[in-house]
């Protein structure tokens, strides 16, 4: 289950800061607002589902080199910008660095929430299959040196016979490896297994006969 997104709101202007808090706040959202970039990155929260909505003009630390630290530090979170009139080199500038989004002012309520819809359920469905790679591996991990084997030469789309054939065992023992591989894979087909294998990135088999 995926915590609840934090919007964490970045405006030097006190009344844009209040404005949008209590916007998001109306909306449902879970909201932290900070005075400066400075401010944020000083007690840094922890990465998590959420937003960042940074203004590309402050003091001492601009959006554009907010959205720079952020990336730098690895925090994968998405960023959108709201950027004034004329701004927009510069809103074009922060997509090319990762920017989610960018809103040019004067926008409407409506327009900010479904910019932020937006940007949240993009950002959940990359969370989701971030989390299910990395629960592929862990399968993968269990599996032993043979298994990996057939399973390389099932993802070449080969048939039992054949990577029977380069393995140098019979097809039974073949079968054999099959239903362990879909037993501590948890797939529920051979589709499915092959998707897995391809999304972890694992290789075809080369071909070339095992000893």
């Amino acid at each position: 289950m995926q915590p609840e997104p934090v919007i964490y709101v970045i405006d030097d202007d006190e009344a844009v800061r209040q404005s949008l808090e209590f916007l998001l706040r109306t909306a449902g959202f879970t909201v932290r607002s900070f005075e400066s970039a400075k401010a944020f990155l000083d007690i840094m929260p922890q990465p998590r589902s959420g937003c960042i909505i940074t203004d590309v003009r402050m003091p001492h630390i601009s959006g554009i080199d907010l959205l720079r630290r952020v990336k730098d530090l690895g925090i994968d979170i998405p960023v959108i910008m709201i950027t004034g009139h004329g701004d927009i080199s510069l809103a074009v500038e922060a997509m090319k660095i990762g920017a989610a989004d960018f809103l040019e002012k004067p926008f409407d309520d409506d327009q900010l929430l479904a910019a932020l819809r937006s940007t949240l359920s993009r950002d959940a469905g990359k969370a989701e299959r971030k989390a299910e790679l990395a629960q592929i591996h862990d399968k993968l991990a269990t599996l032993s040196n043979r298994e990996r084997q057939v399973l390389e030469g099932l993802v070449a789309g080969n048939a039992n016979k054949t990577i029977a054939f380069d393995l140098g065992i019979s097809p039974r023992t073949v079968e054999i490896y099959r239903a362990n591989l879909m037993t501590k894979m948890a797939a529920n087909s051979l589709s499915d297994l092959v998707r897995m294998a391809m999304m972890a990135g694992v290789p075809e088999k080369s071909g070339k006969r095992a000893r």
